[in-house]
Formats: C-alpha cells, sequence, structure tokens
C-alpha cells in the first residue's frame, strides 16, 4: 500500500497521499487510495474496523488531492462521521471547521511577500488522445472588476470582488418565473425560443469564485524559485495551480499549467510531480468534537532545497 495512514479510529481514518497515485478513479487497473483503504479495512491487518462477511466496507470521501499533488486526507468510516465532515468543509475558513494548509515551489518570486488572489474559475474539458482532462480556467474580467492594493508589502488582486462575485449558473436570466427544473412556471407565459435558450445556457461553463492567500517562507533568487504558504478558501478544480498560474508564478512541476520555461527547470532539478503538497490538516471530531491536526513534510524533492519547512 503506497499510502500510509496516519490515524485511525472507530469514524475516521487519516492518510498521507504520495504524489503520483489518484484518490479514485474508474480506468481498470490502476490503483488509487480509495481502493487501497478499503481492501485493507476489509482484510483487517491492523484497523480497528473489521469488516463482517464479505460486505464492502464503507469509507466516505470527504475531500480529495490532485493525482500528481501528495498531501493529508481524512476519509470517513461511518455516514455519520462523512456528514458531519462534509458539513465542516462546506464552512470551511470558518472557525472550528475544515483547516488546510499547503506549501507549494513557485517558478517566479512575487513582488509582495504575502497577498490574496480572487478569481472566477470554470472548468474546460481538454481532448487527450482518446481521454478528456480537464483544465481550470480563469474567466478575465473588465477593468471596473479590478481592483489591487499597493503598498505594505501585501498585495490583492480580484476578478470577483465582494458585492460583484461571480454567478454559480447562467440561467434563468429571462426574469420570468421559472420552476426548480427551469421550466417556465404554471401560469406564467412561455416565450418563443425559451427552451432553445435554456439548453444553450446548460452547456456554459458553470463559473466559481475562488479564493486563496498566500505567504512567502523563502526564496532561491538564483533559480527564481519560492517557497510559499497556500490557505485556500474555496475549494475548487485545479485552485491553487490555475490562480498561481494566472498570478505569473506557476508551481514548479506542473506540466499542465506551467509553460516551456517552467517545463525545462523542473526536468533539469529532476522535479517530476506538481511542487505541491497539502501538509497541514486540522477538524473537529465528528463524534467526540475533539480538535484533530496532522502535519507531515513534504517528499517531493523539489522541497529539499528549502529549509523553513
Amino acid at each position: 500500500m503506497r499510502s500510509r495512514i496516519l490515524y485511525e479510529d472507530k469514524e475516521v481514518l487519516v492518510a498521507h497521499k504520495p504524489a503520483g497515485i489518484a484518490v479514485q478513479t474508474a480506468r481498470t487497473g490502476q490503483a488509487d487510495v480509495v481502493s487501497e483503504l478499503k481492501n485493507y479495512l476489509f482484510q483487517g491487518r491492523g484497523g480497528l474496523c473489521m469488516a463482517t462477511g464479505r460486505q464492502e466496507p464503507y469509507l466516505g470521501i470527504i475531500h480529495r488531492l490532485d493525482q500528481p499533488v501528495e498531501g493529508l486526507l481524512v476519509f470517513a468510516k461511518t455516514r455519520r462521521s462523512a456528514a458531519s465532515l462534509t458539513g465542516q468543509l462546506q464552512r470551511q475558513g470558518d472557525e472550528g471547521s475544515f483547516c488546510k494548509r499547503y506549501y507549494a515551489v513557485l517558478c517566479g518570486i512575487p513582488a509582495a511577500r504575502e497577498g490574496r488572489l480572487e478569481d472566477c474559475l470554470y472548468k474546460q474539458p481538454v481532448k487527450n488522445g482518446k481521454r478528456t482532462d480537464y483544465i481550470s480556467v480563469i474567466k478575465e474580467a473588465g477593468p471596473e472588476m479590478r481592483d489591487s492594493a499597493e503598498g505594505s508589502g501585501r498585495s490583492e488582486s480580484s476578478a470577483c470582488p465582494e458585492g460583484r462575485g461571480c454567478p454559480e449558473s447562467r440561467s434563468g436570466r429571462q426574469g420570468h418565473r421559472r420552476n426548480a427544473a427551469g421550466d417556465p412556471a404554471p401560469g406564467s407565459k412561455s416565450r418563443p425560443g425559451d427552451r432553445q435558450r435554456l439548453s444553450a445556457a446548460a452547456k456554459e461553463p458553470k463559473i466559481c469564485r475562488a479564493v486563496l492567500e498566500y505567504r512567502i517562507l523563502q526564496t532561491r533568487e538564483e533559480q527564481g524559485l519560492a517557497l510559499a504558504d497556500i490557505g485556500i478558501d474555496t475549494g475548487r478544480f485545479h485552485q491553487i495551480r490555475a490562480q498561481m498560474a494566472h498570478a505569473g508564478t506557476p508551481l514548479l512541476g506542473d506540466s499542465k499549467y506551467g509553460n516551456e520555461r517552467t517545463k525545462a527547470l523542473a526536468q533539469t532539478l529532476g522535479v517530476r510531480n506538481v511542487a505541491l503538497c497539502a501538509y497541514r490538516l486540522g477538524f473537529l471530531h465528528p463524534v467526540s468534537g475533539k480538535e484533530m491536526n496532522f502535519q507531515i513534510k513534504p517528499e517531493n524533492p523539489a522541497f529539499s532545497s528549502f529549509s523553513q519547512l
């Protein structure tokens, strides 16, 4: 088993996922974290949850990490714990809820030692041979939606400032009444072309607000690299990778969001996976209410030359 279990009781399981393995995959014959942990629980090798008969043990996925990213994950072993942890995750950033922190190696040194990035993201399909992959794309906003604060060594950039926001959905803009399915409500008049507009709106990408804050811990001026401590207020697809790349500092080893220079640097340094690690995880135990905190050091060699970890 490539994943390492750091904590387990009757309700939760905390594991360290190595880079290069998916949390869960539908590809036949490819290992993933969920399969490894379910096999472990089924066999009962040192676990507190002995599976009875041939019944598959319950393992609730609370959050995920990208395949080339390493870090901490918590799984629920009961449905009541899954409900509690999911609720905490949805309140991420509030006191007494989920806390996740990341280390990242940036290609490029930001002008500000700390800052906040706020963008609008949407998920875009990309053909990769016979497969369809996905990337997160930043939706550019007009000048009137941008704001920046200068001075004091802190940077703030926003494509979705408070009060303006990003629409979670683009349907239902016509102003007349609709039911939950998007059809005209009883008693309202349907206009010509309504269904065509709804069909087109359904195909438009869902745009989501993405917010993160970063702090630079250490730099390597000779190679143009920076070690950043990153926290996220929202959990979007590829959020850190897409936002940092859009800010001009893509992550070392990120072939999907990097550029030719960063890819060449990763090859020179022997970095094969994205230099991103979910190093800290905190939550309230779903049954006892006890504060649970876990922390690891990155194993990716991209972090080896930084002492402030």
